[in-house]
């Protein structure tokens, strides 16, 4: 009996010690929102998580403009809530990372420019492709095996009957 309770002690020792450990694991970074654009289209980057109020510095590669000036690096102040958005865009296709800096904090958001042939979107397409399955029938397929069914025991049943008469 001892040897129970002493365990069940050192087990809710454990888990006392263990939910602080929890509480103080890394952040995980701040990230932005994504966009994909056609070549030269300007699209507006969203970072959150950034503190308030603070200078907040982008930093995109050479092939990408930021805001309308062909500039590497753009500064701005992030707002109340810490988010600052940025408007980016580039002529050539390709996949981009613009990263943002305030405070000691980093965000980082991707930026990818469709070739100029390519729509960002598949039209009426939804994007996935067709397997060749058709719901529709499985659906007559299964109505089908259900009047069977009745069918089956509508019939056993008359057989029944008539037999015990």
């Amino acid at each position: 009996m001892l040897r129970k309770i002493l365990a069940t002690f050192a087990v809710a020792a454990a888990v006392l010690v263990a939910a602080p450990i929890a509480a103080n694991a890394d952040e995980y970074p701040e990230q932005g929102t994504p966009a994909t654009v056609a070549p030269g289209e300007v699209a507006q980057l969203g970072f959150s998580g950034l503190p308030a109020n603070t200078p907040a510095t982008a930093s995109a590669p050479d092939a990408v403009t930021l805001s309308i000036i062909k500039a590497s690096t753009l500064t701005r102040s992030t707002d109340a809530n810490g988010a600052v958005t940025f408007g980016a865009s580039a002529t050539q296709p390709g996949t981009y990372t613009i990263t943002v800096t305030a405070g000691g904090e980093t965000a980082t958001a991707t930026l990818t420019v469709l070739p100029a042939d390519s729509s960002g979107d598949a039209g009426s397409d939804s994007g996935l492709p067709h397997t060749g399955v058709d719901p529709v029938l499985w659906v007559w397929i299964g109505g089908g095996a259900l009047l069977l069914g009745a069918a089956l025991v509508i019939v056993l049943t008359t057989v029944r009957r008539n037999r015990s008469e």
